[in-house]
């Protein structure tokens, strides 16, 4: 989820603020990143430019059309979460939220937390500890190989979440991630102060009031949140070992990081489709749609004839060259952004808004790897005019970034997006891929 930002993996740094506090409590973004099983998005204060990469990777090798057999298990499980646009607490606009329930691993004690923020741009749930009963009991996961509990720090465009590691079964409709790692934010089995490492990087996010939510669903193109770099060393400032004493960095094994739960189901567990409905200029109050899970695993989740954007199998990233010719290397799709986020000489800017004085209708390509790429028309109107409105979704709402091309929620509205997890086969070949 974001609050004016970008997402989650290794960012390039943190966003400048809003000029206009009334506006940045209205608006949230995000952007993407990632690292071999990396995130790519989260929450914030301030529209950031676009993540960076933490490692390269080769480029996947898979076909590129969603015509490519490949032999995929089929699932009867109910594989459908509704999801929701609408007001929030905290006055953001253009927040994709669901709910998810948690229980203690392997047990009936069970919670369900609302208003959590739906995050196709970062991998893993991250809740607050406050969201859930006092005194809930999941266990903790431990730092590297040690018994110490492992606190995570997770740097998001203008902001970081920091809290413990903790194992919980997670369940989706009738999809259930037994005891997958997940980070409890503000957990207080961990100093209240995030390390020096972490503490630097932009906003604590570790309330209600500045997450704008209950907790964010990392549903991304990868499996886990760190990868293969944190299995190999303490990097900053990913996982640290929390005794009594205090934190210090630590590496993390793969099955001890906090996991997308997608990936973590029995079945139905090679990607996402987000699925909501177009709007009017104007937008919104409220936009109901559905989160369906499994890409060709049953009848609801078929490719047909979606066109197949093969991502970097290290980053997550895609390229968009827009109509005036502009080529953005860096480019991603992502929920968790509430705007469109590219860089226009010819706009209006309202802080970082694109503020028009009359709707303007722009056209992209966005390719794949592999040079497959599909047209896309959009448009963009007045940020102003659009909060005067007092609806809560857009479709048309953009703003500033000079690095990458987001295509955040507005993107979703209307289509239906599929984003396949890195490694896991579907009909079009293994991820990570989109396709729309």
């Amino acid at each position: 989820m974001k609050t004016c930002s970008q997402r989650l993996a290794h960012p390039p740094g943190i966003g400048q603020r809003l000029a206009l506090l009334a506006l940045c409590a209205a608006l949230t973004a995000c952007g993407g990143g990632g690292d071999g099983t990396a995130p790519v998005s989260a929450v914030a204060t301030a529209p950031a430019s676009a993540p960076g990469a933490a490692s390269a990777a080769s480029p996947s090798s898979a076909p590129s059309t969603a015509s490519t057999s490949g032999t995929v298990p089929q699932s009867t499980t109910p594989n459908v979460v509704a999801v929701r646009v609408g007001p929030t607490p905290t006055s953001t606009r253009n927040m994709l939220m669901t709910s998810v329930t948690v229980c203690v691993p392997g047990t009936a004690t069970c919670a369900n937390v609302d208003n959590v923020q739906v995050d196709t741009g970062s991998q893993g749930l991250r809740l607050l500890a406050s969201a859930l009963p006092a005194g809930f009991p999941l266990p903790a996961v431990p730092a590297g190989a040690g018994t110490d509990i492992a606190g995570e720090c997770a740097v998001f465009g203008t902001g970081y979440t920091w809290g413990a590691v903790r194992s919980a079964d997670v369940k989706l409709a009738g999809e259930t991630a037994a005891a997958l790692p997940i980070q409890l934010i503000a957990d207080p089995a961990v100093p209240t102060l995030a390390p020096a490492g972490c503490a630097g990087r932009g906003l604590a996010m570790n309330s209600a009031a500045t997450l704008r939510s209950n907790g964010i669903l990392g549903v991304g193109p990868f499996s886990a949140d760190c990868g293969v770099s944190c299995v190999r060393a303490a990097v900053t400032p990913w996982y640290y070992a929390c005794p009594a004493s205090g934190c210090t960095a630590s590496a993390q094994p793969l099955a001890q990081q906090v996991s997308n739960p997608v990936a973590g189901f029995a079945t139905d567990n090679n990607g996402v489709i987000i699925d909501l409905p177009a709007l009017a200029d104007g937008g919104a109050s409220g936009v109901s749609g559905s989160m369906i899970f499994g890409i060709g695993t049953q009848a609801n989740n078929t490719l047909g004839s979606a066109t197949v954007l093969r991502a970097n199998s290290g980053t997550g990233y895609v390229k968009t060259t827009t109509s005036d010719g502009t080529v953005y290397s860096l480019s991603y799709l992502d929920t968790g952004s509430n705007a469109l986020y590219f860089s226009s000489s010819t706009m209006t800017r309202c802080g970082f808004w694109y503020c028009p004085g009359s709707p303007v209708s722009l056209g992209a390509t966005i390719a794949g790897i592999d040079g497959v790429g599909a047209s896309v028309t959009f448009a963009v109107a007045s940020s102003t005019t659009l909060l005067a409105s007092g609806n809560w979704a857009f479709g048309n709402l953009a703003g500033y970034n000079g690095r990458a091309f987001g295509w955040g929620l507005p993107f979703f509205f209307g289509r239906r997006v599929f984003t396949a997890i890195a490694s896991q086969i579907t009909p079009a070949g293994s991820g990570p891929f989109f396709a729309f």
